[in-house]
């Protein structure tokens, strides 16, 4: 299991490793692989993590890994392919760019087409926005984001009045302040990850720039809205797959599941954190070899997703504003929970 447990992205860590435990401890219980027990081995996968990819290439010498599930950057995500040769399944499970994956490589999450766009165009419509700017980490996931996002508003009759690209860890968020206020913006296309979205937000409300622009992202979660503080996030909406209040029968069963084995003090469910489940549960049915009549991989999804390939593959999108300390479902952009 690939997961960010330092670093920038650290803040995702808890909450995807605890949903990949239920997961792999559900299959367990439902008899394992054909009778041998799912073993859990936990990597670091942050992007700062400089020990990664020898301890990919040391598992994989030493026969102790036969499968890979990972929850963390595209970055790491090229980082981790360049360790293997196609052999070992390797089930990618957050939103990212879109576009072909090695053999062997299944990505399982939302892609922009889908998720951001929509919410770009729903947003721009009921807001009557005309000017955006787009700041984001300097990789691929931001920069291919956004230029989709940039070609949708040129369509639109929009304009992007700016466009800046941070190293991840190093984000200058006053100067990144400044230059959204001189540009009179009245949006702002945020695709920065984990630390570096909730000092972004915290300065940002801190400068009143909420009263001018609001705040478009699709990487923060539960744990970045409760770091980021309820008086810096007016304005602020997130298009995502998933959301820890969503209010449908399979949400439902797998809160009571999380939280009768984590307890009250369990980390706070998300997307990224459901992601890790979804991961598991995929890589249990493609390992039992289940599908379904459409030719789809069967597994256990709280969200009703549909994986064929990584270009065919459904699931519900929905758009949803800050509320205080939670998220408040305001949109179905794509699907149905």
């Amino acid at each position: 299991m690939l997961i960010p447990m330092s670093g920038t992205a650290g803040i995702w860590g808890p909450s995807c490793l605890a949903c990949a435990t239920l997961a792999t401890e559900e299959w367990n219980a439902a008899g394992g692989v054909r009778g041998r027990r799912v073993n859990l081995t936990v990597i670091d996968a942050s992007d700062e993590s400089e020990a990664l990819e020898a301890q990919i290439e040391q598992l994989i010498s030493d026969g102790a890994v036969e499968s890979l599930v990972g929850m963390h950057t595209s970055s790491v995500r090229e980082r981790v392919i360049g360790q293997l040769d196609g052999t070992l399944p390797f089930v990618y499970t957050p939103l990212y760019e879109g576009g072909a994956m090695p053999a062997g490589v299944m990505a399982i999450g939302e892609t922009p087409r889908h998720q951001l766009l929509p919410a770009i165009d729903w947003l721009t419509r009921r807001y009557a926005l005309r000017r955006w700017y787009m700041v984001g980490n300097d990789y691929c996931w931001p920069r291919r984001s956004h230029a989709l996002a940039a070609t949708a508003l040129a369509k639109a009759g929009c304009e992007v009045v700016g466009s800046r690209y941070v190293p991840i860890g190093s984000c200058d968020v006053e100067q990144l302040v400044d230059d959204i206020r001189r540009s009179r913006a009245q949006a702002v296309l945020m695709s920065l990850v984990g630390q570096d979205a909730v000092d972004f937000s915290r300065a940002f409300g801190e400068s009143g720039l909420a009263r001018q622009a609001i705040r478009l992202s699709c990487a923060i979660e539960e744990n970045g809205l409760l770091a980021i503080g309820p008086e810096h996030t007016e304005g602020l909406f997130v298009a995502s797959g998933y959301f820890g209040s969503l209010d449908t029968d399979g949400n439902g069963a797998f809160r009571e599941r999380y939280w009768s084995r984590f307890g009250e003090r369990a980390p706070v469910l998300n997307a990224l954190g459901q992601s890790t489940y979804e991961g598991v549960a995929f890589l249990r049915g493609l390992l039992d070899h289940r599908q379904r009549d459409n030719g789809s991989v069967a597994f256990e999804s709280v969200r009703a997703t549909r994986w064929r390939s990584n270009a065919d593959k459904a699931m519900p999108i929905y758009l949803a504003q800050a509320d205080g300390m939670r998220f408040r479902v305001i949109q179905t952009l794509e699907g149905s929970g």
